[in-house]
């Protein structure tokens, strides 16, 4: 309770009540409890290859990703090469020449493969993409 018993009514109440803040808090982080599960679970499983040279990408305009089964995605949506052709082409008509493609391949997925999808975006006039990896420190060189 807030109120403070005895005195005559005039005193100034100088206690502050925090039940309503931990209440709202506990709300909140049941809500980022539930919300984080259901984001960790829309993820595509992919591993990526490790490189230790490799520099940060431009700002993408799509992400295109070859799962382990050799499944395409289109920003994290399934996605077929007739569904790609059409994302690059209207990609295409509404930035120009600033579209740029992200690749991410799982290391399971065979080299005929990757160079398959590049080369249907290289056919949609998309000359600007980068193959995504996962950074590895860089060995030193020997004396």
């Amino acid at each position: 309770m807030a109120a403070k018993l005895g005195g005559d009514g005039d005193d100034l109440v100088s206690d502050i009540n925090i039940t309503p803040f931990v209440d709202i808090v506990l709300v909140v982080l049941i809500i980022f409890m539930v919300t984080a599960s259901a984001i960790v679970r829309q993820a595509i499983e992919v591993k990526l290859p490790e490189a230790s040279t490799g520099a940060t990408a431009e700002e993408t305009s799509l992400a295109i990703t070859i799962d382990a089964g050799f499944r395409w995605y289109l920003d994290g949506e399934p996605t077929t090469e007739g569904g790609l052709r059409e994302a690059l082409r209207a990609a295409k008509k509404d930035k120009g020449d600033k579209v740029v493609c992200l690749v991410a391949a799982d290391t399971t997925v065979p080299y005929g493969e990757v160079v398959r999808l590049v080369d249907v975006i290289k056919q949609e006039g998309v000359g600007k993409f980068a193959l995504n990896i996962d950074p590895v420190p860089r060995p030193e060189a020997a004396p």
